[in-house]
């Protein structure tokens, strides 16, 4: 097969295939890749939202910490710049949020492209695959999946911080069209862009089922101290030890302080996502009307007909909005929102775990399956 790659971004979607061509590829919007804030993308935070909150410190030194502008790869380090920032655009695309499209479109575009053989070419279309379908379907994530990371050399190191990268620009993408719908900021949807699917209700019948790692947990002499929530996940997710402590801290200065506000978006989030092991984790905390979790189990119109709570009846289509539409998501949807909440901090706060939750979920379907 002929090597190309196209030596201009007129869009953001990016070919797999190295270049043979001299020419170095030219970004489409070239500034949009020269930020000085790695997660908001220069966004100006508006009045409602200063100071910004500590939070967003974690989220700068995450984003900083897997997508540089340089990596020194090594045998047990193999992902380079390249492979990052294209599984970044991809994620990016899934999403469907413009703004961080053209972000990593314009970072991509000057970075030297793989080399053209056949190993290297099989490498980044599974590496591509793979990240388009945890991003936009996790529940299809198999042990198949996982060896094939493994067939195409990456590391276990390697295997968790892509997981990181693609949960991270999950949670960025919402965060940021949270950020755009209070900053008042017109929704630029495309035409064509696929939601994502609920998971099916079926696996979420049979409560109680149990999450085991599907790669090996790191021989460390210290067990990381980690949030409850990454406790399972500790000793796989040692393979990546930076991330792991600044998500551990992001976590910890995102979470609400209301726990049924913060158990309301893991249900979500997990029930969204097909993540059974975080919905009935969930579930056994959830100290609210019991009928909401047998509701979200049975699906969309099970749902819709529950009414126990008004205000989490309110909220539960802002949250599900935001993780399978967050393109759509606009200052329309904040409606509900302010009329529970008393500040604008509040609400980033809320919409910003709601996109945290889902790259747990992800960190769970990806490196682990349930029995």
């Amino acid at each position: 097969m002929e090597q190309r790659r196209a030596t201009g971004k007129d869009h953001w979607y990016h070919e797999t295939q190295s270049s043979l061509s001299t020419p170095e590829p030219v970004a489409s919007v070239p500034e949009a890749a020269r930020v000085d804030d790695p997660f908001c993308l220069d966004l100006t935070l508006p009045d409602t939202l200063k100071p910004a909150p500590a939070w967003l410190l974690h989220a700068r030194l995450i984003a900083s910490g897997l997508l540089p502008d340089t990596v020194q790869t090594s045998r047990f380090h193999t992902l380079s710049s390249y492979d990052r920032l294209s599984t970044a655009l991809t994620v990016a695309q899934v999403y469907g949020v413009q703004r961080l499209c053209s972000h990593y479109a314009a970072r991509l575009a000057p970075q030297p492209s793989p080399d053209s053989s056949r190993e290297s070419n099989h490498r980044l279309t599974q590496i591509t695959q793979y990240a388009r379908l945890l991003a936009s379907q996790p529940t299809l994530i198999n042990a198949r999946a996982w060896q094939q990371l493994e067939d195409v050399g990456l590391s276990s190191a390697d295997i968790i911080t892509f997981h990181h990268i693609i949960g991270f620009i999950g949670f960025q993408a919402r965060a940021i069209a949270a950020l755009q719908a209070l900053s008042n900021i017109t929704v630029r949807w495309l035409p064509g862009l696929d939601n994502q699917q609920e998971a099916d209700a079926a696996a979420f019948l049979v409560p109680g089922r149990e999450w085991r790692a599907g790669i090996a947990i790191k021989n460390t002499q210290v067990t990381p101290q980690v949030t409850t929530s990454l406790k399972p996940l500790a000793g796989i997710l040692a393979w990546d030890e930076s991330t792991l402590q600044h998500l551990n801290a992001l976590i910890d200065a995102l979470v609400p302080a209301s726990s049924e506000i913060a158990t309301l978006c893991e249900l979500n989030s997990a029930r969204l996502n097909g993540c059974v092991t975080r919905f009935d984790t969930a579930s056994a905390r959830w100290s609210g009307a019991q009928t909401l979790p047998e509701a979200m189990r049975a699906g969309e119109h099970a749902l819709q007909a529950w009414s126990d709570n008004a205000r989490v009846s309110a909220y539960l289509p802002v949250l599900r909005l935001l993780t399978l539409s967050p393109a759509r998501f606009s200052s329309a949807a904040l409606i509900p929102l302010r009329e529970g909440l008393t500040s604008d901090q509040d609400i980033w706060q809320l919409l910003g775990w709601c996109g945290l939750c889902g790259w747990l979920d992800r960190l769970y379907a990806g490196p682990g399956e349930s029995d």
